[in-house]
């Protein structure tokens, strides 16, 4: 008989899903039992800095009580209607969060993934609908080392061999050009382009943040060629990089938005399009749609996640916080650290591999009490709740140094 959960140590617990889980990750062996603000706790009560916040999607820490407050007031009155029928928390979701982007309409979705997904599929129809690409011709641009999801058309445009190996045949349809190069992206926009689709700093490649004037370019070359901007900002936006949407650092708007993960609040998963009128006008009723996207539920927790950007000062944390961040791993480089790229409270910092890959340094910083997560090789990042103290982050860099200063004897 399987003992209950609360009489399991981590290791009994770590042991037992390895039976009966599908090994589609390699997590930390940490086993997180409860959290509060910037701080998890596991089943034997050891404490640890979160310094990851789910990839963003913890961007206003674990259980934030306006959020938790959000999400039981309307689980007393209503959880589910699918869109057969409107509820009465979906339009005020919508025209708050279109408010707070600058764009006309949005879809709602659930996962990232799907934002991305119905982002495809509306850029498809736009361009044959509206530029007249002939049927089935459209194209879209994409950068190498992209990371947007896991589904298989998501998968057939990553250049990463580890996501791709395995699950082919690939959709068609896409272009790939090297990020960060308008050269190159000039060269495969065409009549057939329906959409360029990037990430303003590319997340799972290590927080690879663009050249200045990158981002203004890419919105001139579409404007210029006649196709759409989309851009994925699902980790990089809603106040990760000290604005509420990464592309405002250069004053761009893009004609279409994917959010998702701190648009849940770490709640329940809620993803969204948001992009123009006559963009996200082409849909039609019947063409795409999903049970759960805009449920009273997600549209009540997302409605006061938006609430929280709308005062400016998780956006204001990000910023000043990020000095702070910034300042601590720029004292790192050349003892242990040899180089990093950071944005407001955001980094993806490079470990000498001399002293160990970004698995080892992340375990060793686990033992500290600190929660970080590798990627690529010698890389970990470094995205803590948007509600971390400046003292927490000292701490988290202290803990950092000292690592890096035992692995170096």
């Amino acid at each position: 008989m399987t003992a209950p959960a609360h009489e399991r140590t981590s290791d009994d617990l770590i042991k037992a899903e390895e039976p009966v889980l599908a090994h589609n990750y390699h997590p930390l062996p940490v086993v997180v039992a409860r959290a509060e603000g910037t701080w998890v706790e596991d089943v034997e009560g050891r404490r640890y800095l979160d310094m990851l916040a789910g990839y963003s999607a913890l961007n206003f820490g674990h259980r934030h009580p306006a959020l938790i407050e959000a999400a039981h007031r309307q689980l007393d009155r209503l959880t589910l209607t699918s869109r057969a029928f409107h509820n009465d928390r979906l339009a005020e979701f919508a025209e708050r969060l279109a408010a707070l982007t600058g764009l006309d309409m949005v879809l709602p979705m659930n996962t990232g993934a799907e934002a991305v997904e119905s982002g495809i599929k509306v850029a498809r129809k736009w361009a044959y609908d509206v530029k007249g690409v002939p049927a089935d011709q459209a194209t879209i641009v994409v950068a190498a080392e992209n990371f947007h999801g896991r589904t298989t058309t998501i998968v057939s445009f990553s250049t990463d061999e580890t996501a791709r190996a395995g699950f082919g045949p690939f959709t068609p349809g896409f272009r790939v050009v090297p990020y960060n190069d308008l050269a190159a992206l000039e060269e495969a926009v065409d009549e057939t382009t329906a959409a360029v689709l990037l990430e303003p700093i590319q997340g799972e490649a290590g927080v690879v943040i663009p050249d200045d004037g990158y981002l203004a370019g890419v919105r001139e070359l579409t404007r210029r060629k006649g196709c759409l901007f989309i851009a994925d900002e699902i980790q990089s936006g809603l106040g990760r990089t000290g604005r509420t949407l990464a592309v405002e650092h250069e004053g761009v708007v893009p004609d279409v938005l994917l959010l998702g993960k701190a648009l849940g609040g770490g709640i329940v998963p809620v993803s969204a399009v948001v992009a123009r009128r006559e963009v996200l006008g082409v849909l039609h009723p019947g063409e795409h749609g999903s049970t759960f996207g805009g449920n009273p539920l997600a549209a009540a927790v997302g409605t006061a996640v938006v609430e929280l950007l709308e005062t400016g000062e998780f956006q204001r944390r990000a910023t000043d916080l990020g000095q702070v961040l910034h300042s601590g791993l720029a004292e790192l480089v050349g003892r242990g650290v040899t180089g990093f790229r950071a944005r407001g409270l955001w980094a993806g910092v490079d470990i000498d591999p001399a002293i160990g890959t970004g698995r080892e340094i992340s375990e060793r910083l686990m033992r500290e009490g600190v929660l970080v997560k590798d990627t690529h090789g010698s890389t970990i990042r470094l995205a803590p709740p948007l509600t971390i103290t400046a003292e927490e982050l000292h701490s988290a860099l202290g803990s950092l140094e000292k690592v890096l200063g035992a692995a170096g004897r």
